[in-house]
């Protein structure tokens, strides 16, 4: 009977530490919300519970790899390429972290996973205000640019006015077809520097379209 109470309290502090995290992770409409986090938090603890019961001395470790493994394929499937974006990688991260405190909620670490979910939240929650001020200093974007002709000339013009609007160069490439020279730029600068940059791109008559 003991052992039945144990593990109900675990079973509840994992729908309640999932629920917190994943409660954040509906308010902000991420596609693993606060359902999903629960049952994640929820069976890594059942399935550490039910590893540690059946075979106490040989299976903890086996059954703790095949979880991170297995939800690994799973927060891969939050991670999609949106434009010249990746998005889902902190969803993907918070997935693998809820699987790491229901795992700790079964191998019975209930303090600690209780003060590793305060922190997970302040990273959640606080840590985007210090992001966003690191944005405002420095921002990456992919540009693809097409010219009109064949005018070679025009890409030195383009990477000196990427110099002009302080916007660094880290890479490029371009292709060449019958009507136009495609160019992709990958770059990074201030916000306000990538603004004036593609002010100048509207005004531009050689360009035929560009995107970023």
């Amino acid at each position: 009977m003991e052992f039945y109470i144990e593990n109900m309290i675990k079973l509840g502090l994992a729908v309640l530490v999932g629920g917190i995290v994943g409660a954040e992770r509906e308010f902000q409409d991420k596609a693993a919300g606060f359902r999903t986090i629960i049952l994640i938090t929820v069976g890594s603890a059942l399935f550490t519970i039910f590893s540690i019961s059946m075979d106490p001395d040989n299976s903890r470790t086996r059954i703790a790899a095949n979880i991170v493994t297995g939800i690994g394929f799973l927060g891969a499937g939050a991670i999609v390429r949106e434009g010249g974006r990746i998005a889902g990688l902190t969803t993907a991260a918070t997935i693998w972290l809820s699987s790491a405190l229901g795992m700790g909620i079964g191998a019975g670490e209930l303090y600690f996973v209780l003060s590793a979910t305060v922190v997970t939240i302040l990273v959640l929650i606080v840590f985007p205000f210090l992001e966003a001020q690191i944005d405002r200093i420095r921002e990456t974007r992919t540009y693809r640019i097409v010219i009109k002709g064949d005018n070679l000339r025009k890409l030195t013009r383009l990477e000196r006015a990427f110099n002009d609007c302080s916007i660094r160069i880290y890479e490029y490439h371009q292709t060449k077809t019958e009507k136009s020279i495609v160019s992709i730029w990958h770059t990074m600068g201030s916000p306000a520097s990538h603004d004036r940059f593609v002010n100048g791109l509207m005004r531009d008559k050689d360009i035929r379209e560009f995107d970023y």
